[in-house]
Order: C-alpha cells, then structure tokens, then sequence
C-alpha cells in the first residue's frame, strides 16, 4: 500500500492516534511490535496556532518511530491551513485530518466527527490543506453522523477529489460512538466502489490476528488499523503478523511504558498517565480475583509499589 510516495508493504497494520495514548514512547513501542505507522496523538488546530507548549510538544517525532503521521484536527479553514503548514515543519511522513474523533467537547462544536454535518466545510478545509503543504494528506472519518446519514462511499470520493492520498474509515456512525459493532460491510462497500483510487484503510474492532486477516481477505482494505485493543497491549501487532510474545515479554514491555512514562513526566503524573494502559491490558485478566488486581494498579502511587503488584499478578498467569 502506497500513501503518495511512502510505500507500507503489502497489508499494512497501523496504529490509531488515540488521545492521551499514542505518546512518543507508546508509538516506538507500537513500531518495534510490528506496526507499519503510527500516528500522534490527535492535535487541535486552535492550540497549536496558539502555541501551547502541551500541544507542541506532541509534534515531537523519533526517526526510530517513522514512518509516522501527525493528525489534526479543527473547524476552522484559515486555522487548519495554518496548523497544517506548522506541522509540516515536523517533518511528518504522512499529514492526516481528523474527521472522525466523536467526543461532545470536540464534534458538538463542530470538528472531529462534527464535521460530518457540513460536508461543503469538511471537504473546503481538506482542499486546502492539500493546496498548503508538500506532505501527503490523508483523512480519517466515520460512516456518517447517524444511522440515517450514512455518506461514506459518496464523501469518500469527494474526498479523493479533493486531493488526499489514502482514507481510513472507521465502521461506525459518530451517533454510536464506541458502542455496537463496527460494519465492515460498509467499509467494504467504500473499497469495492470502482472510481476510487486511492487506498482504503479500515477501522474498527481489530483485536486479533483473525479480525485483521478479514478484514483484508473479506473486505478488500488496503490496510488496518488497530486502536483500543493496542491499549496495554502494544504486542497485538506482532500477533497480527503472526508471531508471539510470551508473558514474560509482554510484562517487560508494560514495565518499559512505565518508566518511560514517569522519565518523561514525573513519577507521580506519570503513573496516572500510564494506569489506563495498565487496566485495559489482556495481560492480566484471566488471573483470580482480577478485580481487586486491577483496583490495586489504579490506586498504586510509586513505581516500585506498582511494579510490585505486577509481579505477584504474573506469578499467577
């Protein structure tokens, strides 16, 4: 699968941008599992033309971790423009828009997913950030706002119209969130249109080997990516490929995130950083009393306390 000139092989598995997730330590990790690109986490347009330093500092990119795109997203055409030109000074692989993200405080005011109720908007701000840089520009959306408005196969080739390089469509509606199941069925439909050219990425409950193999096989993506099953379990891209990772293995690479959390941060800030990796992770569920596990992690303050409490838990895996 080629995004302009940037070649990922043959069935490319990609992680997600994924809010207060996909940090520079996370996507290296992600890479070295496996991963063919990883993306930032997504960056509002508003704060970067503002300079703020935590948004800035998340245009930050390792050559160890590249190929990798930095996502944005706003409501705005001058904004975005001017946000796109800023994050092309990166020197990203990939520029990618984020029309998809569905939480109120981003689509209610219009951005993200919100975007998918002004098509005419959406489609003015991806012309133009085409027109601005000399990056390849990709999109990320949903199937439509709601059950009702399902447009993805129509706006998927307005888009392309417009001058990106490849989509990722995630199989839901902004109207169901995260909930349901993702319809590949429509993603399939976007691929199986004849007048679009330029590469499919699907989205959308990939947790397993089995899921990404569908994907490609049943659904014709060019590529998949992979976003909440990656959360505490960065090593689902070398199972995807068809390698394994042992227990030992996967509890070394949950301690690695860990420290370089709290080095990257503090100890204490980055602890409650790296506890929702921790608590999503499949590591540690079939263990008894899992529960009260898991609370422990939650609750736990220092590193050794915390390190401490994984231990016990893999001595029981």
């Amino acid at each position: 699968m080629k995004i302009g000139n940037l070649d990922l092989g043959e069935r490319p598995v990609v992680l997600a941008p994924m809010e207060d997730v996909t940090d520079e330590s996370f996507r290296l990790i992600c890479r070295e599992q496996g991963a063919d690109m990883v993306y930032t986490e997504f960056i509002s347009a508003d704060a970067l033309i503002r300079n703020i330093s935590s948004t800035t500092r998340k245009l930050k990119l390792r050559d160890e971790e590249r190929p990798s795109a930095i996502q944005i997203y706003g409501r705005d055409v001058d904004t975005m423009v001017e946000a796109a030109k800023i994050a092309e000074e990166a020197n990203p692989d990939v520029l990618d828009i984020n029309f998809g993200c569905p939480v109120k405080k981003v689509a209610r005011k219009g951005a993200g997913a919100g975007m998918l109720q002004n098509i005419p908007l959406m489609l003015e701000i991806t012309g133009a950030i085409v027109k601005a840089v000399n990056l390849p520009v990709t999109v990320k959306t949903r199937l439509g706002w709601d059950h009702n408005s399902k447009i993805i196969v129509e706006l998927a080739e307005r888009l392309q119209d417009c001058g990106i390089k490849a989509l990722t469509v995630h199989g839901r509606t902004r109207s169901q969130m995260y909930t349901g199941e993702a319809d590949w069925e429509m993603i399939g439909k976007v691929k199986e249109n004849p007048r679009l050219k330029i590469p499919v990425i699907g989205n959308g409950d990939i947790n397993s080997r089995e899921k990404a193999v569908e994907a490609f096989s049943r659904y014709g993506v060019d590529g998949v990516m992979v976003g909440r099953a990656s959360i505490g379990a960065p090593w689902i891209f070398a199972e995807i490929k068809g390698e394994t990772r042992s227990n030992e293995e996967k509890l070394s690479l949950l301690k690695r995130q860990i420290e370089e959390s709290i080095d990257r941060i503090d100890e204490k800030r980055g602890i409650l950083h790296i506890r929702r990796h921790l608590a999503a992770s499949p590591l540690f569920k079939g263990i008894p009393n899992f529960r009260e596990t898991r609370i422990a992690m939650l609750k736990a303050e220092t590193k050794d306390e915390l390190f401490e409490i994984m231990q016990r838990a893999a001595k029981m895996l």
